[in-house]
């Protein structure tokens, strides 16, 4: 099982920015690292994830241009720039990780973080 712990939510007003962070109690170069997040009443959906043996990274549509993941494997995480926050981006945000490939989906993942919350007002 690999634990895992984010922090830097908070609340913004629209146009701004937070940084979330994730930390990793194991950190290797064959596993997918991911942010997902959940608005209240509805369901968990991706939001990028990361290859951690290259840093390649894929986004979804809503969040291409504005969010940004990137790894630190020195210090065992991962991160999630966010940039240019809407009102429509508040949402518990979880840091998900396996080993192995990445898949946009939540169901292959097995690790999962508390949760960060982020609230954007307009």
């Amino acid at each position: 099982q690999v634990q895992l712990v984010e922090s830097g939510g908070g609340s913004v007003q629209a146009g701004g920015s937070l940084r979330l962070s994730c930390v990793a109690s194991t950190y290797t170069d064959t596993m997918c690292m991911a942010w997902f997040r959940q608005a209240p009443g509805k369901e968990r959906e991706f939001v990028t994830h990361l290859y951690t043996t290259y840093g390649g990274a894929d986004y979804a549509n809503s969040v291409v241009g504005r969010f940004t993941i990137s790894q630190d494997k020195a210090k065992s995480t991962v991160y999630l720039q966010m940039n240019n926050l809407k009102p429509e981006d508040t949402a518990m945000y979880y840091c998900a990780a396996r080993r192995g490939g990445c898949a946009p989906n939540a169901v292959y993942f097995d690790n999962w973080g508390q949760g960060t919350s982020v609230t954007v007002s307009s």
